[in-house]
């Protein structure tokens, strides 16, 4: 079944479950306004249009026939270009869904994700075969015949096997497009955040450090990367919090301030509010006994 001949939404799963699929065919700006990183691994296929995909530090120019690898707990964002219309499938696979994998056959599946080319161009005969498989899952999700979950799985761990044979043979992806000078700045000033989030990261003085005016910096950032400056600087803290409460003994505090925070009461509420849980909580749901 062709994909422009199915419904212009379609879902399957929740993110409580291994697998959760997310099809949308878009008319007019759109524009990410949440989950911009999560635990799940990620498939974003773009079937028609084009957007910007801003990813861990680097932006994507990303075509129809473009795949993007995200790996878990990237941040991550897109936005629009010129043209906003697009469809577009994202793919999300908490890491339960490799379990029931042999250990050699899930390091195969997860292998795509550990790149430093996330992006895949896929030439003719590729993007074919993925949109074939990918409309024989949405035909299924649509239609859903006896059985159709388990065909949904399939071609999902399908999707997993193509680009991590994909990724064997070595096949060059095509080079990232080339960065126009504002785009370098920002690149460079987003990987300054990502080493020195638990340092003061004001505004005034990074704009300083790198030779730009504020409100200039403020522009372009989020031009650029899709995120306002002091949101992403939160982001990146509140990952980082994640992690700390997740696999360490330290103090609420401690982690607090290693994160960049000088205010615990704020970081209290900005965790709440990125993660959807205080930090006693999450801390207690990720590690048993914490």
């Amino acid at each position: 079944m062709p994909v422009q001949s199915l419904p212009g939404m379609l879902r399957f799963g929740t993110r409580n479950d291994p697998l959760w699929i997310d099809f949308d065919r878009r008319i007019g700006p759109y524009e990410m306004v949440k989950n911009h990183y999560h635990i799940e691994y990620e498939i974003y296929y773009l079937f028609r249009g084009e957007r910007n995909f801003f990813l861990k530090d680097s932006v994507y120019h990303i075509r129809s026939g473009d795949l993007m690898l995200i790996d878990s707990y990237a941040v991550h964002k897109t936005t629009e270009r010129s043209e906003p219309d697009h469809e577009r499938i994202v793919l999300h696979f908490a890491p339960s869904f490799f379990g029931g994998f042999p250990r050699e056959e899930m390091e195969l599946l997860l292998s795509p994700f550990g790149p430093a080319q996330p992006l895949m161009r896929l030439n003719l005969q590729e993007r074919r075969y993925v949109e074939t498989l990918l409309g024989s899952l949405l035909a299924e999700l649509s239609e859903r015949p006896p059985g159709y979950t388990l065909h949904i799985r399939n071609m999902a761990a399908e999707l997993l096997l193509f680009a991590a044979r994909r990724l064997q043979k070595r096949e060059s992806s095509g080079p990232a497009d080339e960065l126009s000078p504002v785009q370098r700045k920002v690149t460079d000033i987003v990987r300054h955040l990502n080493q020195h989030y638990g340092e003061s990261l004001q505004l005034d003085t990074v704009a300083s450090q790198f030779y730009i005016s504020k409100s200039h910096l403020s522009r372009v950032f989020k031009e650029v990367t899709g995120f306002g400056f002091t949101e992403y600087v939160n982001i990146t803290r509140i990952k980082e919090a994640e992690r700390l409460l997740a696999e360490t003994d330290w103090s609420i505090t401690r982690v607090s301030e290693h994160c960049g925070f000088d205010n615990f009461s704020h970081f209290g509420k900005m965790f709440k509010k990125l993660s959807g849980l205080s930090p006693r909580a999450y801390r207690k749901l990720n590690r048993p006994g914490g």
